[in-house]
C-alpha cells in the first residue's frame, strides 16, 4: 500500500490528482485549495502514500460482493487426526516431552523468532496508551509487556549462552511512538535492544456506503487500522522478514498482547508444529460451553477456517462427539505458528485471493460544506483483516489444544466487570503461580479472611513451573513476589 512520497510540485499535484480521478475519488481534493502550505503538503503526502486504485478494489471485492451468501456453506468438525492436545486425558507425557524437546532444539539454534500483535489501546480499561502498558494489578506490578519479556529472557536462559529469541512487535498509529517510548525507558524490559524490531500496523481509507472515500477534515482522508491481519503486508513492507531471514530464524510464534498467560516462543507448541511439517498453526482452548461467544476453529467447505460464533446455528452448537464433547469446541485465542517460508512465499500469493471484512460503523467526516459531521448511526464503512483469513489456503495445518487456565486469560474489559478484565487477569496468573509451587511439593499458606494471596513467582524465575525443585516440602508465606529462590518466605 505505500508508495514513495513525490515532491509536492505541481506537475506531481496534477499527477496526483488524475490518479485519484481516474479511480473516481478526486472529490477528496475538494477543499484543496483552501489549505495553508503546511497542511496541503500534510494532504499531499497523505494522498501520495494511498494506493488508490488497489482501496476501490479491496472495496469492490468485497462490499459489492458482499451479497454473496453463507448459508450454503458446508461446517465440519476438525478431524481427530488433525490436531492433537495437551490436556491430561488426551496426550502422552511422552509425546509432549518430544514436542518441548524440539522447540528447544530450535531455540537453542537461534532458529525461533516472536511477533507480538500489539496494535490497541487500552481504551475499555480507561487508559489511552498502549494496552501492553497495563498493570493488571500482580505483586511485582509489572505490565504486560514486562511480563511477556520475562519470559523470552528466561527461555534464553534456559536454552544457554549465545541464544536470542528476536522479538518483533507490530504497533499501530495510535501506540507506535509510546510503545517504542515505553520499551525505551525501561532497558528495552532486560532485552538487548538489537533484537527488538518494531513495525506498524497498515490503514485503510474509511468509505461511504457507496464507495467514496470520506474526509476527516478539509486536508485528510479517514482512515482505520487494516485489521490484525494486516501483519503479512506490514511485515514484508517493513523488512521484518528480510531480518529474520538474514538472522537464521525460520520458524516464528505469533500471539496477542492482551494475554498474560501466553507462554511466548512456545517450545512446545514450536515443536509440535515443526514435527507435523506444518508451515501454519494455531493453538485453541476447549469452549467453556456450547454458547460462549468465541470463534472456533473447523472445516468450512473443507477447508480450515475460523468461524464466529454469530455464524454457527445453536444446533450445530451444540452438537457433541461421541465422548461428549463439544465438535465445534476448538475455541481461536489468536495464537499462531508460522514458518519463515510459508511467510515468505506462500502469504503473498495467498493474500492476493482474500476479500476484507466489512465494519459498519458512525464515522466523523466533512460534508460537501467543509463542515465536521458527527453520524449517531454507522454511515461508512471499515475494511479489515483478520490474522486467521489465510487459514483456508494453507496445506499443512498443525491446531494444538491447551489446558486455557495454564495459557489464555484474556484482558478486554474495563476494571471491575468480573470477566476478561484487569481481575480476572490477576487472579489467573496468581492461581498458576500457586499451582507451579504445589507441583514442586510445596504449600502456599492461605490468608486466614479467605482472599486469594499476593502470591507470584518471576516468569525470570520459572517460564512454565519448571526449575522449583529447591521449594519442595516448604510452606510459603501468602504473600510474597518471589525473584530468587533462595530467598523465599516460610512460614
Amino acid at each position: 500500500m505505500v508508495k514513495s512520497t513525490p515532491s509536492f510540485t505541481s506537475e506531481s499535484l496534477a499527477a496526483l490528482k488524475q490518479r485519484f480521478a481516474d479511480a473516481s475519488q478526486d472529490h477528496v481534493f475538494k477543499f484543496f485549495n483552501d489549505l495553508d502550505d503546511e497542511a496541503a503538503a500534510v494532504f499531499f503526502e497523505q494522498l501520495s502514500n494511498i494506493d488508490i486504485a488497489r482501496c476501490n478494489e479491496f472495496f469492490d471485492l468485497t462490499v459489492r460482493n458482499a451479497q454473496t451468501s453463507k448459508e450454503d456453506d458446508v461446517l465440519e468438525p476438525l478431524p481427530s487426526e488433525s490436531f492433537a492436545s495437551t490436556l491430561p486425558s488426551s496426550s502422552s507425557a511422552e509425546d509432549q516431552d518430544k514436542w518441548r524437546e524440539e522447540g528447544m532444539r530450535l531455540i537453542r539454534g537461534n532458529k525461533v523468532a516472536v511477533i507480538l500483535l500489539a496494535g490497541g489501546q487500552g481504551t475499555r480499561l480507561g487508559s489511552s496508551g498502549p494496552k501492553g502498558c497495563y498493570n493488571i494489578g500482580l505483586p511485582s506490578e509489572k505490565n504486560l509487556f514486562s511480563i511477556q519479556a520475562d519470559r523470552i529472557r528466561r527461555l534464553q536462559t534456559i536454552a544457554g549462552e549465545g541464544v536470542t529469541i528476536p522479538w518483533l512487535v507490530m504497533t499501530s498509529g495510535p501506540t507506535s511512538v509510546a510503545t517504542q517510548k515505553a520499551f525505551a525507558d525501561n532497558s528495552y524490559f532486560g532485552l538487548n535492544a538489537d533484537d527488538v524490531f518494531f513495525f506498524n500496523q497498515g490503514v485503510l481509507p474509511c468509505f461511504d456506503t457507496e464507495g467514496k472515500i470520506l474526509l476527516e477534515s478539509a486536508g485528510r482522508v479517514a482512515v482505520a487500522p487494516d485489521g490484525n491481519g494486516g501483519i503479512y503486508e506490514a511485515l514484508r513492507l517493513s523488512g521484518a522478514l528480510d531480518w529474520l531471514q538474514a538472522r537464521g530464524v525460520e520458524h516464528i510464534h505469533s500471539y496477542c498482547v492482551d494475554n498474560c498467560l501466553v507462554r511466548v516462543a512456545d517450545p512446545v507448541f514450536i515443536g509440535y508444529a515443526v514435527l507435523r511439517g506444518a508451515e501454519c498453526g494455531a493453538l485453541v482452548v476447549p469452549k467453556k460451553s456450547w454458547d460462549e461467544s468465541v470463534g472456533v476453529i473447523c472445516k468450512r467447505n473443507g477447508k480450515y477456517a475460523v468461524v464466529e460464533y454469530s455464524e454457527i446455528t445453536t444446533e450445530t452448537a451444540q452438537l457433541t462427539r461421541p465422548n461428549g464433547d463439544l465438535a465445534y469446541n476448538a475455541g481461536n485465542i489468536c495464537n499462531h505458528y508460522y514458518s519463515l517460508e510459508f511467510l515468505q512465499k506462500r502469504v503473498p500469493e495467498i493474500e492476493a485471493k482474500l476479500e476484507h471484512h466489512i465494519a459498519r460503523k458512525k464515522i466523523a467526516h466533512v460534508d460537501d460544506n467543509g463542515e465536521i459531521v458527527r453520524p449517531t448511526k454507522p454511515n461508512g464503512i471499515k475494511l479489515e483483516r483478520f490474522v486467521f483469513d489465510v487459514f483456508p489456503f494453507v496445506d499443512k495445518m498443525a491446531i494444538l489444544e491447551v489446558d486455557r487456565a495454564e495459557q489464555f486469560s484474556p484482558l478486554k474489559n474495563a476494571p471491575g466487570t468480573g470477566v476478561d478484565c484487569p481481575e480476572t487477569s490477576r487472579s489467573d496468573l496468581i492461581s498458576q503461580c500457586i499451582r507451579f509451587a504445589e507441583a514442586a511439593g510445596a504449600t502456599v499458606q492461605m490468608p486466614a479472611d479467605g482472599r486469594q494471596p499476593d502470591f507470584e513467582i518471576s516468569s525470570l524465575v520459572s517460564y512454565a513451573g519448571e526449575g522449583l525443585e529447591s521449594l519442595s516440602g516448604k510452606t510459603l508465606a501468602a504473600d510474597q513476589y518471589i525473584t530468587d529462590l533462595a530467598a523465599v518466605v516460610t512460614v
